[in-house]
């Protein structure tokens, strides 16, 4: 079975988006060009930011119909990000809210992308 190794967004301006991602997540920009930027995500897992304008074959689906999710260890870590992210601009979609499998917010990238913070049920 192939490994998972790599998530790709396609984004209007990889640059940029590149520059959010690694203030927001504290990782650093390892490629770079005007249309393809990559940050490590964890051990063996990339984050790809791909112009939308030059990814191939065209992309045709919009920004906010997946998620990028990040577990954390407790409700606190929750609202801790949710403050942070909200302070530093991002639009949040979702305040901190306990749903059926834990604590959670969601917030937006520059592009519309969503990214959910959660806490599982057993761990919050």
């Amino acid at each position: 079975m192939p490994d998972f190794n790599f998530l790709i967004l396609y984004v209007d301006n990889p640059p940029r988006s590149a520059a959010f991602y690694a203030d927001l997540l504290g990782r650093p920009v390892i490629e770079q060009s005007p249309t393809f930027a990559m940050l490590p995500l964890r051990e063996g897992v990339m984050l790809g930011l791909w112009s939308r304008h030059t990814v191939e074959p065209t992309a045709t689906g919009a920004a906010g119909f997946g998620e990028v999710a990040f577990a954390v260890g407790d409700a606190g870590e929750v609202q801790r990000l949710h403050d942070d992210w909200k302070a530093r601009g991002l639009s949040i979609a979702q305040a901190p809210t306990r749903m059926d499998f834990g604590t959670t917010f969601v917030a937006l990238d520059p592009d519309g992308h969503r990214l959910r913070v959660f806490v599982p049920q057993d761990a919050a």
